[in-house]
């Protein structure tokens, strides 16, 4: 770590908990706001510094918020007790974001549906299928995980993914899956998986409205996802 300043010695403007409260959370960095729930540093690097320590051993927010209280505790001037200061406050935002899934928005739209399950996937380092399963006027009814594959390989099978809106009484639903290489052009095995279960919902009368699939943006892509129906894959 770098040479180390005590956060006392600083001019109170500096400090983390302060800059917060007098200017509020969205005005300090991501060290800083790991520094307030630490509280603390260690001999030789003060809170923040400790903090951007902490970010640079997981390499990023997502990879940290995955990180159990038996990892943090590794880190010098993290113990128990901080680490699960952190494990909570991740598992918190975890959970806000699950209150906000089920407040039943309508999802008629793949950029509604993309701002309604990005932060899930987020987080997501292997592929997942997941299945949003409507009601007649595409309000969320809930949302079911069909299967996790690797970086490369995913198996959906049109039995469990419609056994589940059968029993929902879905009307229609929305395929959606993560591509954790950041780009969400769909594969030619996206599109099959696509055609066969639009095959199976017409069969069932349950209408598959979309199949979204979740990436990063990049400079060169403004757009983070992809969806099949906009892109005219829903033919048959």
């Amino acid at each position: 770590m770098s040479e180390s300043f005590r956060l006392k010695d600083q001019p109170s403007s500096e400090r983390p908990r302060e800059r917060l409260v007098a200017r509020g959370p969205d005005a300090l960095t991501h060290a800083e706001l790991i520094a307030i729930l630490l509280r603390t540093g260690l001999q030789g690097a003060n809170v923040v510094q400790v903090a951007q320590h902490i970010l640079q051993k997981f390499g990023s927010l997502n990879a940290l918020a995955l990180a159990s209280v038996d990892e943090l505790k590794q880190i010098s001037g993290v113990g128990p007790d901080k680490a699960a200061t952190l494990v909570a406050a991740f598992a918190l935002a975890r959970r806000m974001e699950q209150e906000r899934r089920e407040e039943s928005p309508v999802l008629d739209n793949p950029a509604t549906v993309v701002s309604f399950m990005r932060e899930t996937n987020r987080l997501l380092n292997v592929e997942a299928f997941q299945v949003l399963l409507l009601n007649t006027r595409k309000k969320l009814i809930r949302t079911e995980e069909i299967s996790q594959g690797t970086l490369d390989t995913l198996l959906v099978h049109p039995r469990e993914v419609f056994r589940a809106a059968i029993v929902a009484n879905a009307a229609g639903i929305i395929l959606l899956h993560n591509h954790p290489s950041g780009d969400p052009t769909p594969s030619e095995a996206d599109i099959k998986v696509t055609r066969d279960l639009i095959r199976a919902g017409q069969l069932l009368k349950i209408e598959v409205v979309d199949h979204v699939i979740i990436g990063r943006a990049t400079a060169e892509r403004a757009k983070d996802y992809a969806s099949l129906r906009e892109l005219g894959y829903f033919y048959v």
